[in-house]
């Protein structure tokens, strides 16, 4: 999940991008809009009152493309700012001061109604994940996997056989900070792969990517 905070209160912006553990955060609407143009992020908690574009225009445009989800933040709570507030797009509201708690629950409700719906454990052969509960195993045996390895694993399995391209786990699994020429996707599948022991699961599919192997389906 891709979330892009947009809040001109620059310590708050950064503590809650930390605690959301996700790095995109903008300041000001128009580098919020320039940033949703370069990155399909899945949600934009989205300051209301912003320097440079106000958060009215911001919430209007994004709307507009349909490829993120919005919820807005404002100072007031009162009922005719959250009419206003979701009659200019926004998906959800959710006024000052909130309980940390609370953001993360309705960001993950809208991030859950971005993508499409998909099995609540992912299976291919011997191979189980589970993205909610975190957890991951192979013939019975726990996978102790690190958040990266743990994504890469997600985002194989659930492309059912696909290729996947190095700088398409790049973008769903890591930051939008990431080195593009970086070998930590390499580094990752490496690891990944002596985890996951033998039948080998991962296929490297020469300047395409990776996908899981054929083999471990039968």
């Amino acid at each position: 999940m891709r979330i892009l905070l947009v809040e001109d209160e620059q310590p708050l912006a950064k503590y809650v991008a930390t605690g959301l553990r996700k790095h995109g955060y903008a300041f000001d609407g128009r580098t919020a809009l320039d940033k949703c143009e370069v990155t399909p992020y899945d949600v934009v908690v989205l300051d209301r009152d912003l320097p440079v574009l106000h958060g009215d225009a911001v919430c209007r445009q994004l709307a507009a493309t349909g490829t993120s989800r919005i919820l807005m933040l404002t100072a007031s709570g009162a009922v005719e700012d959250r009419v206003d507030g979701l009659a200019l797009g926004a998906d959800d509201y959710l006024g000052k001061p909130f309980a940390f708690s609370e953001l993360i629950a309705r960001v993950g409700a809208l991030a859950r109604r971005s993508t499409p719906a998909r099995p609540p454990v992912l299976r291919v052969a011997d191979v189980a994940l589970d993205p909610a509960r975190r957890t991951a195993e192979r013939a019975g045996r726990p996978l102790y996997l690190t958040p990266k390895e743990f994504g890469v694993l997600e985002q194989l399995l659930a492309a059912d056989g696909d290729v996947v391209s190095a700088e398409t786990l790049l973008d769903k699994v890591w930051d939008e900070h990431a080195d593009p020429f970086t070998n930590a996707v390499r580094i990752a599948i490496g690891t990944l792969r002596r985890k996951l022991g033998d039948p080998p699961l991962i296929e490297t599919v020469t300047s395409a990517g990776y996908r899981i192997s054929a083999c471990a389906s039968t």
